[in-house]
């Protein structure tokens, strides 16, 4: 069974920054596509960014300019740089991937994801 194990969330100020990871274990071969969602309380599960195999990102309009996802080299490891934090980015960022079918804007608005992450927690204070 694939799991999938984020990291890097902390409380951090508005106009901060931070780096999330996720990195996946058991299995070695690059999903097509890999990306971070993000929930937080009463509203609903909103995809944050995506990136296929060869690198084609996808963002939210609310990130876009501010996070950037990326793919480590040597694992199967995701990142999500993300600066000019806002109090309204306060969520719990969930790893997700998926093995078939590919990348795009559809995927990002659906969520359509066969694995995901427990999540870390972010949380930005004005």
């Amino acid at each position: 069974q694939v799991q999938l194990v984020e990291s890097g969330g902390v409380s951090v100020q508005a106009g901060g920054f931070l780096r999330l990871s996720c990195a996946a274990s058991i299995i070695t071969v690059n999903p097509p596509c890999m990306g971070w969602f993000r929930q937080a309380p009463v509203k609903e599960r909103e995809g944050v960014a995506i990136i296929g195999r060869y690198g084609d990102s996808y963002y939210a309009d609310s990130v876009k300019g501010r996070f950037t996802i990326s793919r480590g080299d040597a694992k199967i490891t995701l990142y999500l740089q993300m600066n000019s934090l806002k109090v309204e980015d306060s969520a719990m960022y969930y790893c997700v991937a998926d093995w078939t079918g590919s990348c795009g804007n559809a995927r990002l608005e659906g969520g359509d994801f066969e694995y995901w992450g427990r999540g870390t927690q972010v949380t930005v204070s004005s």
